[in-house]
């Protein structure tokens, strides 16, 4: 090749190269994103987790959504009460004082005192258990499997497997929600951290049929109903309820239950 063909290739690359730069720079100012400048210091101050605990797709759902104003700005259970008053300074409001939360399992049905029907072999997830003959292997059909679906789910290490049943511990617990959609039974629940009282139990069955399922299941006895006088808690379905609204925390009920459900 001479080097006039060679001048006249390099002349040909670079102004395809120049014309493809400035179409692309023209078709970038053209179909530009805004960017919402208080979306992206929203998410800057947000953990990156993305546990979907405040209902949003990830954090980057959360930030777009306390940007338009359609989530309040201590949306994010993981950042708690320090992220959700940085968010507000963003936002030119005021950040509520949230009632911290975490998961609770109403479940005290341990390996000692929640008998079996049989053994159990095979998966170790408690959705598959769940399937199984009388919905698990405890002759208590509403509770705790033991399997650890929840664990496997929490993302915090904040729930763990101990005698039979999910443990919580409420310091790592960071109420994102996830234990609560893994569990088939739904035994868990997120409750204030402080300040109420609990029901251990979510069994469904008549007082007999509880004694024999389990010796620390609640039975309907109404005790702990007569015995508060802020009227916070009911018995539905044979078990206790608690509305953590109305509860003053008082203890009242824990004293009052024959079965020492009542934390």
């Amino acid at each position: 090749m001479s080097i006039t063909g060679i001048i006249i290739a390099t002349v040909i690359v670079g102004g395809v190269g120049i014309f493809i730069g400035l179409f692309l720079g023209a078709a970038g100012e053209k179909f530009a994103v805004e960017v919402d400048e208080k979306e992206v210091a929203v998410r800057e101050c947000l953990p990156g987790n993305n546990c979907g605990g405040c209902g949003y797709a990830g954090c980057d759902g959360l930030a777009a959504a306390i940007a338009k104003g359609e989530a309040p700005v201590n949306g994010c259970p993981v950042g708690g009460a320090s992220v959700g008053t940085k968010i507000a300074a963003i936002m030119g409001v005021e950040a509520d004082e949230g009632v911290r939360k975490v998961a609770f399992v109403k479940c005290a049905g341990t390996c000692d005192i929640a008998p079996k029907n049989y053994e159990y072999t095979g998966a170790e997830d408690c959705r598959f258990v769940n399937m199984m003959q009388n919905g698990g292997d405890k002759v208590c059909s509403f509770g705790c499997l033991g399997y650890g679906s929840c664990v496997k789910e929490c993302p915090f290490d904040a729930i763990h497997i101990v005698n039979g049943i999910a443990v919580v511990d409420t310091d790592a617990c960071k109420a994102c929600g996830k234990c609560v959609a893994a569990c088939p039974k739904k035994l868990i629940e997120l409750v204030p951290v402080e300040g109420v009282s609990y029901v251990q139990c979510n069994s469904r069955d008549k007082g007999k049929d509880v004694t024999k399922a389990c010796k620390a299941g609640c039975i309907g006895c109404m005790k702990c109903v007569k015995t508060c006088e802020a009227g916070a808690i009911t018995v539905e379905g044979n078990v206790a309820h608690v509305d953590y609204e109305k509860c003053t925390g008082c203890g009242k009920c824990k004293e009052a239950c024959p079965r020492k459900i009542i934390k």
